[in-house]
């Protein structure tokens, strides 16, 4: 009886309760819901993000943890215009937000600030126009706040110097007014940015606040007039000890008044440290100028058994600091030439300002008469080429997952590097050894810029063909011109080597009668049908296929002879996130090309099964 009672209860208790259970599982889908409502979206970016389905984890632009929780939304450069939703503070577990280089305008809602997972904030490039919220103080996680290029206006809020994680502040090119705020705790080596404000104040900009006025020194004694002859004698030899005595006064006390106004208009407590008049260890903003004697020391004088790596740039070594930090110092080989420093100067500059979670950091420099030499972090597990093919026996091998991450990481930093730069930089030797791996195997690109560092001499078209055999793109090789598409073929032959293990060029397979070239040497076993020797044996068959197959696919499209043909690393970036590949991948296989008469064949990605059974063609590209 006391069931029966109880029952309609519970069931009562069931239905009010479930739409509300239904509402918190889904609390996420309904905040980017909507944000796609109060967006334009010409390009169709946000098609897949269906409002009916319960969790948004599978919309495209979307990244969750393995909580199901969202942790990232990644919308830089769509097209999107419309403005943003306070609903976007509802995204607790919230890591990247990445809205730059769009045309969103209006607000950057307060509700932000409760973001506290947040890492990144990325809203340049926009038309915002409203004051930057205080509360994005609260965000302590924060490493890269970047709201440059958009119409902010108002102060920027002192809550923000407390914000201890910062690597990266960047406000220029905004309508910001008022002082830069008293500091708080950030990283000397932090890139600051407050260029292009005309009425914002203080450190790191143009404009000295109207603090206390500048010291101006006691008027200059003036002779009295002489009286009579009588008294003249007596005022004459007064004037003389007045003036003595005021000469006396003005030798002694001046520098105590100036060195007062010194003290009272020197910043004590400014968030930047910029000049480098009073600090000549920084120089080129935030950049590190070691001296020669710091960087021996470091290297136990640049000795053999520290040696990271060589390259066509120079040797690289690890370092220890004096502050017990790790870094890795690569010391250049160039010819000195008279009148360079100024344009190394320049240069060195233009590498620390590419700045992005995928690019390594440049972290100082040092430069004699005889010596140049970069500073970078030291990354703990190596290039990904160690990973693949000169790792210890006792180290596990790069999985699946950590190299699909790879690719996408990668990716996104060439695409900064070629869409987000001005001007923009052309890597020119993209290979899995300057692919770095942090402590958790995020792909880092290094030696970025390296190549017009190294060409200061020469103009913007560069005879001197610099890079790899395997990896250098066949018009560059036979041109010396560079592009980004040149990029584009470097990374689609890195991304064969993360596939296959294998080295770019590599006379150890004339042993077996195969291609030295890798790009070669993988159509040559997808023309023979010969899938099942295309991947890394490390792998052990742990692998997604569906994923594989669209990494080979990627890579051939940006391995494709012709430069025009290939993708941008932007549109590389969408496809290796779902977006885009197929429709791509479908127009290239309609594409007949002849070589040497004869039809070699085009993949028509069923390989799992019996993939070779439809082939069509397609050249043969890649240096020879």
């Amino acid at each position: 009886m006391e069931r029966e009672v109880l029952a309609p209860w519970f069931l009562w208790l069931i239905l009010v309760f479930h739409p509300l259970v239904r509402v918190l599982a889904n609390i996420e889908g309904d905040a980017l819901n909507q944000l796609k409502s109060n967006l334009i979206d010409p390009n169709n970016t946000l098609q897949s993000w269906d409002a009916s389905l319960v969790s948004p984890c599978t919309w495209f632009h979307v990244t969750c943890n393995s909580g199901e929780s969202v942790i990232r939304v990644d919308l830089g450069n769509a097209g999107l215009s419309g403005s943003l939703v306070p609903q976007l503070g509802q995204l607790k577990n919230l890591q990247y937000l990445e809205l730059y280089s769009n045309n969103i305008s209006g607000i950057i809602p307060r509700e932000l600030g409760n973001l506290t997972n947040l890492v990144s904030l990325d809203l340049y490039l926009n038309n915002l126009t409203s004051a930057i919220p205080d509360t994005l103080g609260n965000l302590s996680k924060l490493r890269f706040l970047r709201l440059n290029n958009n119409t902010l206006r108002g102060e920027i809020p002192n809550s923000l110097t407390n914000i201890n994680t910062l690597q990266v502040l960047d406000l220029s090119n905004n309508q910001l007014s008022g002082e830069v705020p008293s500091s708080g705790s950030f990283s000397l080596f932090t890139p600051i940015s407050f260029a292009n404000n005309p009425l914002l104040c203080g450190p790191g900009t143009i404009k000295p606040c109207p603090g206390a006025p500048p010291f101006s020194p006691p008027p200059p004694f003036v002779q009295p007039t002489p009286q009579s002859s009588q008294g003249g004698s007596a005022s004459s030899t007064g004037a003389i000890a007045g003036g003595v005595a005021a000469g006396a006064a003005l030798l002694f006390t001046a520098p105590a008044i100036g060195f007062a106004w010194w003290r009272r208009r020197k910043p004590q407590e400014y968030f930047v440290d910029v000049p480098a008049e009073e600090d000549p260890e920084v120089h080129l903003g935030q950049l590190k100028r070691f001296s020669l004697r710091e960087l021996q020391v470091a290297t136990d004088t640049f000795s053999n058994k520290n040696i990271l790596g060589r390259g066509g740039f120079g040797k690289v070594y690890k370092g220890r600091l004096a502050d017990g930090s790790l870094v890795a110092v690569k010391r250049l080989k160039e010819e000195r030439t008279p009148g360079g420093e100024l344009q190394f100067q320049t240069e060195v500059e233009m590498i620390s300002m590419a700045v992005h979670r995928n690019l390594l950091r440049l972290r100082g420099f040092c430069m004699t008469p005889t010596e140049r030499l970069l500073v970078y972090p030291f990354m703990a597990n190596g290039s990904v080429a160690s990973c693949l093919r000169e790792r210890p026996p006792s180290e596990p091998p790069l999985d699946w997952p950590t190299r699909r991450r790879i690719a996408l990481g990668s990716a996104r930093g060439l695409s900064y590097l070629h869409d987000h730069c001005d001007p923009k930089i052309i890597h020119r030797d993209v290979k899995a050894a300057n692919i770095l791996l942090d402590e958790e195997f995020e792909a880092v690109v290094g030696d970025f810029g390296l190549a017009k560092l190294m060409d200061y001499k020469d103009t913007h078209v560069t005879t001197a063909v610099r890079g790899t055999i395997g990896h250098i793109a066949p018009e560059y090789l036979s041109t010396g011109k560079s592009s980004e598409k040149t990029d584009v073929f470097g990374y689609g032959i890195m991304l064969l080597e993360l596939i296959t293990g294998q080295r770019a060029f590599d006379l150890a397979r004339l042993a077996n009668d195969d291609d030295v070239m890798l790009l070669d040497w993988v159509k040559g076993l997808l023309k023979d049908r010969r899938v099942e020797m295309l991947l890394d044996p490390d792998l052990q068959n742990n692998y997604i296929e569906a994923e594989v197959e669209s990494l080979i696919q990627v890579a051939l499209l940006c391995t494709q002879a012709s430069p025009m043909d290939r993708p941008k690393m932007s549109e590389v970036v969408r496809m290796l996130e779902g977006d885009g590949l197929t429709e791509r991948w479908e127009e290239w296989e309609k594409i007949e090309v002849w070589h040497e008469g004869e039809m070699v064949p085009q993949l028509n990605f069923e390989w799992m099964i019996d993939s070779t059974d439809n082939l069509h063609a397609v050249e043969l590209s890649g240096p020879r």
